[in-house]
């Protein structure tokens, strides 16, 4: 019998479901007590609300500054304001190493992983620890210079001063929202509206996408508000948000998806049906295609549906290439040993950023490997502190095939590991970026492994003698495409001459912030003449850089993209003129704090190459 007020009943349907997402964030009592439901005013703490900026700098993905100074690093982002209010480009900020879509558009750009959900856009990430855990109520952001890079905004259960490290450690969302343009580069004090959790932390992480960005975010401080109590959330059940329905929806779905991660799929609980309608009468192939669509979290969920949906979404095709970045704060061994059985056929592998406090054992990544590693051709791990020599060792050992190999700021492997790498002789990229490696074991990588086409060495400050390295990389990699020297504390011109006699395809080079590199040596003009291929070259903060290297540039290296030349001071117009008429492929130019380039000039600039991006950046 139908019901007799079916409306009714599709309305209190919708009520409770609107209810239930408010008050998702709320304790079990909570949701179920009228009082909390009816109560249109929200209760007010009775504790003090506790106003604390951040005491310490745990972690980060990247920085624009130097591992030995404090300008332009993540470091700047303990304690109080340096900059703020004022806005401009300012060394005691905290700068990312990377904005724009620049670093997408240059010979070292490397493939993205197919399945990323388009909810996850994080490029980098800082985490910061504060001195009391707090049930938080507002997060601050100070940005100074270019700002609306943050995207997302984490709350973590681990206190990282305790003693007693917690048997589970939890990741809340608070905040989250696409990438978004903000009309100027001014100060702004950035508060998004958060969502309550159920832990007090003390443990705060931002991520960041600079994509939109004309020019480095700047971030000066960061300020949580909280409370040490609970507070009681009490709904306003007249204005519940349509949005909010949704997201949280998705919310919902991606923590049930990930959880499926940890928990076998069993045939036996899988209902039998008779057919499976027209699934079966499309080619297995189709089927595949199909659903070689979806992440790995609606992978899972559609396992758990029939037989069949399972067959094809356990088969080892559907997972030649696997990010597991984006779910990162869920990934853990038991994670990695579900997946096991369903990549034995994997070529791409992205765990950066997954592992951390404890997450990911030696034991459990190196069984992983064990499995899967035969056919893998590439290896993202930057950002995975759980790395140590063992791991290195069992990478050499399971993945005979791989070409590719990122331990971007894998700051905690110890250097002796690091001559593993030597034994993978078909490399073809390796980014050391931020790393402990030394000078032995870099010269043994550099002689064993000379089909490497992209190498990265930025801020590699173990490193003694870089005039010796390139000198290896002349004689060795002769394949070189893409080389990263960028804070090379002791390169000179000898090192350059090797490096462009031998390294001649180059097409990418990365000198920013190399001291010991003088114009007057003539190591400018000598590259050059020698690198007629070079697409990518930045000097930044090489304040020798002078007209006749520019003219030089202009006449030999006319498929040139971008050229950063921030802060020399001999650069004149006219010289730029030649430089923008003759490299038509010109889309990138940093002149910032050149003193010859003033507005005047930049705007003649901008009329005259519209199609150049000519950056000069500035402080108030």
């Amino acid at each position: 019998m139908p019901p007799v007020f079916p409306m009714l009943t599709v309305l209190s349907m919708f009520y409770y479901m609107c209810l239930r997402r408010r008050a998702r964030t709320a304790t079990r009592g909570e949701m179920n007590s009228r009082r909390a439901i009816e109560s249109n005013t929200r209760a007010l703490p009775i504790n003090v609300e506790i106003v604390q900026y951040a005491k310490e700098v745990l972690d980060f993905s990247s920085h624009y500054g130097s591992e030995n100074s404090m300008s332009y690093t993540m470091w700047n982002l303990a304690g109080i304001p340096n900059v703020y209010p004022s806005s401009g480009d300012f060394t005691q900020t905290a700068v990312f190493r990377t904005y724009g879509t620049w670093w997408d558009r240059c010979p070292s750009a490397r493939l993205p992983f197919k399945r990323t959900p388009s909810t996850f856009c994080s490029q980098d990430y800082v985490e910061l620890a504060f001195e009391e855990p707090v049930y938080p109520t507002a997060v601050h952001i100070l940005e100074t210079y270019h700002p609306g890079a943050v995207v997302r905004i984490l709350a973590c259960s681990a206190n990282p001063y305790s003693q007693n490290p917690p048997a589970e450690v939890r990741w809340e969302i608070l905040w989250s929202e696409a990438p978004m343009k903000v009309n100027g580069p001014q100060a702004r004090q950035f508060t998004p509206c958060i969502k309550q959790i159920n832990f007090p932390t003390n443990l705060i992480r931002l991520e960041v996408n600079s994509s939109l960005l004309d020019y480095y975010t700047e971030l000066d401080a960061v300020v949580l508000h909280g409370v040490k109590e609970r507070p009681v959330l009490s709904l306003k059940t007249s204005m519940i948000d349509m949005n909010d329905i949704d997201e949280d929806e998705d919310e919902e779905k991606f923590a049930c998806g990930m959880d499926a991660l940890n928990k076998q799929f069993s045939i036996v609980t899988l209902r039998e049906w008779p057919t499976n309608g027209y699934f079966d009468k499309l080619p297995y192939e189709l089927i595949q295609l199909i659903l070689s669509h979806l992440t790995v979290p609606d992978l899972c969920r559609l396992a758990q549906t029939c037989k069949l949906l399972y067959q094809h979404c356990c088969d080892p095709l559907q997972y030649i290439h696997l990010s597991l970045q984006p779910y990162w704060a869920r990934i853990n061994d038991t994670s990695l040993e579900h997946l096991q059985s369903r990549c034995t056929l994997l070529q791409w592998l992205n765990l950066s950023w997954t592992g951390n406090r404890g997450a990911i054992s030696v034991s459990g990544f190196s069984r992983f490997l064990k499995v899967c590693g035969s056919e893998l051709v590439r290896l993202e791990l930057s950002c995975g502190h759980f790395l140590n020599e063992t791991c290195l060792e069992v990478i050499t050992e399971m993945c005979p095939n791989l070409q590719e190999l990122n331990l971007s700021s894998c700051d905690k492997i110890p250097p002796q590991a690091f001559n593993h790498i030597a034994k993978v002789g078909s490399l073809k990229r390796l980014i050391l970026y931020r790393t402990k490696v030394e000078q032995t074991a870099l010269l043994s990588i550099l002689n064993f492994c000379s089909e490497l086409q992209h190498l990265s060495l930025g801020s590699c400050v173990m490193i003694e003698d870089y005039d010796l390295i390139a000198s290896m990389m002349g004689a060795k990699c002769k394949k070189l495409r893409s080389l990263d020297l960028w804070r090379c504390k002791n390169i000179t011109e000898s090192g350059i001459a090797e490096l462009a006699s031998g390294c001649q395809l180059l097409e990418e080079l990365d000198l920013g912030w190399c001291p010991t590199l003088q114009s007057s040596t003539g190591c400018f003009t000598n590259l050059a003449r020698k690198l007629p291929n070079l697409q990518k070259l930045f000097l930044t903060a090489n304040r020798s850089v002078c007209d006749t290297d520019i003219e030089e540039l202009a006449a030999n290296c006319t498929h040139l993209r971008q050229l950063d030349i921030l802060g020399t001071r001999m650069v004149s117009p006219a010289s730029l003129r030649k430089l923008l008429e003759s490299c038509k492929d010109l889309s990138l130019l940093d002149v910032s704090f050149c003193s010859q380039i003033d507005n005047r000039v930049l705007l003649e600039l901008n009329a005259n190459f519209p199609n150049v991006f000519i950056k000069k950046s500035f402080t108030q």
